[in-house]
């Protein structure tokens, strides 16, 4: 197997820095690409979904659980299926605390297609707490194009789609799906993919910064069993 050249430390320490210009330029590349995104127009979501979980039935809307925004995560589990998708899975592995994004008003949330007898099952395997949903029997998936018909059958793909709640109004911000979803799982990369953003004052546009936003590493981030939520 053919390993890193074996150099001398201040070799490595001048190709290091060489790298971090690079590093850098992609770092402003990103938060730039970022704002991009935050400056995407919305589209009001007009149609009743019906979904199951752990209360029973709820909307859309009650996925946000009395929160701003919504991360929604497509899991693929087919309703024939009797699991979930492994790569789906190693994916929710890697979502930290969810205290965090309640903190900016995020809520996180996953929907399959799967009934939730299935799901139910499924999910305390694997041991998440993280809430969980059934679109079965609706267009849910359909709609936002992670079950997609493919000669004459239905075929599943990962995705994620985020929500903004005016009110009682809901809208879609922005989706992603496939190798779109490579990199994500922290707070702050899913937070990059919403409306609001961190929530940090730096971020463009400007105004969009809540109360609870705060830069990363400062006072106001908490542990996640201190945060009033």
């Amino acid at each position: 197997m053919p390993l890193p050249e074996i150099v001398s430390r201040a070799e490595w320490r001048a190709a290091r820095e060489r790298l971090l210009v690079k590093e850098k330029a992609v770092t402003r590349a990103r938060d730039a690409l970022n704002a991009e995104r935050r400056r995407l127009p919305m589209v009001e979501v007009d149609r009743e979904y019906v979904f199951e979980g752990g209360e029973g039935k709820a909307g859309l809307l009650d996925l946000f659980e009395g929160r701003q925004q919504l991360v929604v995560y497509h899991f693929m589990f087919a309703p024939e299926w009797d699991a979930g998708c492994r790569s789906c899975s190693a994916f929710l592995d890697q979502i930290g605390h969810l205290a965090h994004l309640h903190a900016r008003g995020t809520t996180f949330a996953v929907v399959s297609r799967a009934p939730f007898v299935k799901i139910l099952p499924f999910k305390a395997r694997m041991g998440w707490a993280i809430p969980w949903y059934s679109s079965y029997p609706g267009d849910f998936n359909e709609d936002f194009e992670v079950t997609l018909e493919h000669e004459g059958e239905l075929v599943e793909r990962p995705g994620l789609s985020c929500f903004l709640r005016d009110g009682s109004r809901v809208f879609h911000t922005y989706s992603t799906h496939e190798r779109g979803l490579d990199g994500l799982g922290s707070t702050t990369s899913l937070l990059d993919l919403t409306a609001l953003g961190r929530q940090e004052e730096w971020e463009e546009p400007r105004g969009r910064a809540s109360a609870l936003g705060a830069p990363a590493g400062s006072s106001r981030i908490r542990y996640h069993d201190e945060y009033d939520d």
